[in-house]
């Protein structure tokens, strides 16, 4: 907690001193909009939210000098990162990594067989922003929504027009670039992104001498065009490309370094995907009557290559359509938004393992689901919301949902907020049916996992405005959680469903303060509790803060921007033992700090330069994977 106190502490501090000499309107944006709470389609004031939601925008993507996504959730509360070449992970407020659900644009983008999404192969386009819904969201979305919703969200033609591009070199060898072309033609907007980074990489093991190198791209195309005043038809379209080095465990019982990390030369990945969506949505009743119906696809492939070739893979494909229908009426003193939702889906993945041990059989996973969601907004102080959801799944017991939220304004300045919730997690493809040679047995006998949460908190206002400090309780019952045992006398890992119940409770501190000159200031911490069975679980650990300072001036061409992340002591096992046994480690502590200036020349042009790990720190997000040091990059970016 000592870290805790002294971001909390350094934070006011910084902030306080300043107020007085700022301008009036400097303050934190209180009506920014979200998209990601509701099934309804339209955006909602985050302020006037029950639920627990973060937004990272637009502005603090291009200042923070964002690269990989997954870095900057580091600054949303309640999230953990664990990075690893080819699968990286988040994990929301203690749940599995599995239980998170990604968006991108709309689009769900998990991997069907590998049941979740790899961020590591996520870079930031211009003009992009992040949403973090945290909570129990299976009412809205279904399944893999048990710890929440992150949505990454690329700005249309309309909202931010032009031609903006980035290109940076720097250590590792390592070479980024970004484009984005967008604009508007009478009723049809477009937006076109691409983006580029690879490195040679640094080493991936203790004492290890062979570099990890990285190859990611992607292309996007956002448009959409109006059909009069009351209807819209638009598009998504999505290629990624993700290759790289890895490593692999020590196989040797008689090794010192058995289960360890090693350099093993000739394994890499690649990951590919297709993601398309499209959508039409017409408005009747004047505006109060929406209605929208959505089709969209995801397909994903994993290959991993040894020396000899390719040495394993896997494939999915999701298909998903969705109708949504909302009806808005009421007054000014008592708003009413009422809608119902219809989500058709099919998961379907196979192993495609060339060695011939595991079975290339492909399975399909359908499920409908059934939505009603429900909001009223009491004048501008209260905002009450319910919603309930029942699946029908063609493979396991049919489920219902629900989620209940709450958001009382009870003075100008002081905010209380509540929710309540249930979540659902089917089990997937690798838990189900998935076989390595005397490592690891599906299992096609597993129930979904089941969690119930709630949570409280307050948001403080204070200096007119300019500080805004929020605080957030949270506990979390999982039941029924998938689990790797070990059985004798093989000791190969199952999943199984365990018969203890495993919690998660924590809080979670935010803080935001615009003192003005170009000053703005965001700090997050959060302090989590996470026990299976009673034993402290893998890789949440207990305190995770940030803090950012950005110094963007009105006035002259300088800018910067300084960013420290804390990750505390947390618990992982190691594969050591020639049993396979695991066997608990536990990883230390570190601070990650990234800082960054900028030069604007002319109207559109600035120089950036940035360090990211400023202080060298050496560390671990998984046990033995070793990660890169200091690193210093420069380069350009311009609009037109």
């Amino acid at each position: 907690m000592k870290f805790a106190t002294l971001l909390s502490t350094s934070l006011i501090a910084a902030a306080t001193p300043a107020i007085a000499q700022t301008a009036p309107d400097a303050r934190p944006d209180e009506d920014v909009l979200i998209v990601t709470g509701t099934r309804s389609g339209e955006a909602e004031a985050a302020s006037a939210s029950g639920d627990s939601v973060s937004v990272i925008d637009a502005e603090a993507m291009t200042h923070r000098e964002v690269r990989s996504v997954a870095e900057v959730l580091r600054d949303v509360p309640g999230v953990a990162v664990s990075a690893l070449p080819g699968q990286t992970q988040i994990r929301l407020r203690g749940s599995e990594a599995n239980h998170v659900l990604v968006l991108v644009d709309g689009i769900e983008v998990s991997d069907p067989f590998a049941g979740e999404f790899d961020l590591s192969g996520l870079f930031a386009d211009p003009a992009a922003r992040v949403e973090v819904l945290r909570g129990q969201q299976s009412a809205l979305y279904g399944s893999d929504a048990i710890g929440g919703v992150v949505q990454y969200i690329t700005a249309s033609g309309r909202e931010a027009p032009g031609i903006a591009a980035r290109i940076e070199a720097g250590s590792f060898a390592t070479i980024n670039a970004a484009v984005r072309a967008a604009g508007t033609s009478g009723a049809f907007d477009y937006a076109l992104t691409g983006s580029w980074n690879r490195s040679d990489g640094t080493p991936g093991t203790r004492g290890g001498t062979r570099d990890l190198g990285s190859d990611n791209r992607s292309v996007a195309l956002k448009a959409g065009v109006d059909i009069g005043a009351a209807a819209r038809v638009s598009t998504v379209l999505r290629y990624a490309h993700s290759a790289g080095d890895f490593n692999s465990p020590d196989a040797d019982p008689a090794s010192p370094a058995f289960g360890l990390i090693v350099d093993t030369p000739g394994q890499r990945f690649e990951n590919e995907g297709h993601y398309a969506l499209l959508r039409g949505e017409v408005a009747l009743l004047d505006g109060r009557w929406s209605n929208a119906l959505t089709v969209q696809v995801a397909d994903s492939s994993r290959d991993g290559y040894a020396s000899g070739g390719r040495s394993s893979g896997s494939e999915g494909t999701r298909t998903k359509g969705s109708f949504e229908s909302t009806l808005r009426f009421g007054t000014q003193t008592l708003r009413h938004r009422l809608t119902v939702a219809v989500d058709a889906e099919r998961e379907s993945a196979r192993n495609t393992d060339p060695t011939g041990f595991a079975s290339t059989a492909r399975r399909n996973f359908d499920n409908l689901g059934l939505v009603g969601e429900y909001e009223a907004a009491i004048g501008t102080r209260a905002v009450i919301g319910a919603a309930l959801r029942h699946d029908v799944n063609g493979s396991f017991a049919d489920v219902t949902t629900f989620r209940l939220n709450a958001s009382l304004r009870v003075a100008a300045a002081t905010r209380l907020h509540a929710a309540f919730g249930t979540g659902v997690k089917n089990p997937g493809f690798y838990e189900l049916y998935s076989y390595f040679d005397g490592l690891f047995i599906g299992n096609p006998g597993l129930t979904p996992e089941t969690s119930t949460g709630w949570e409280a908190g307050v948001e403080q206002r204070f200096a007119g405005d300019r500080v805004v400090l929020g605080a957030t309780w949270f506990e979390n019952r999982l039941t029924d959680e998938i689990f790797i045992a070990y059985p004798p006398p093989s000791f190969v890992g199952t999943p199984g469903n365990r018969a203890d119940v495993s919690r998660q409770r924590g809080l979670e501190l935010t803080a935001q303060a615009r003192p003005g000159g170009g000053f703005r200031i965001d700090g997050a911490y959060t302090y989590l509790h996470a026990r299976e069975a009673g034993v402290e679980e893998v890789r949440r650990p207990r305190h995770v803060a940030s803090i950012a300072f950005d110094w963007a001036p009105d006035e002259g061409p300088v800018g910067a921007n300084l960013v420290a992340r804390y990750t505390g002591r947390q618990r992982d096992v190691a594969f050591t033992d020639p049993s396979y046994v695991p066997v608990p480690v536990t990883l230390d502590a570190y601070l990650l700090v990234n800082a960054s200036v900028r030069y604007r020349f002319g109207e559109r042009a600035e120089l950036i330069a940035r360090v990211e790990n400023l202080a060298d720190a050496d560390y671990e997000d998984v046990y033995s994977y070793a990660t890169p040091g200091r690193a210093v990059y420069a380069g350009i970016r311009a609009r037109f």
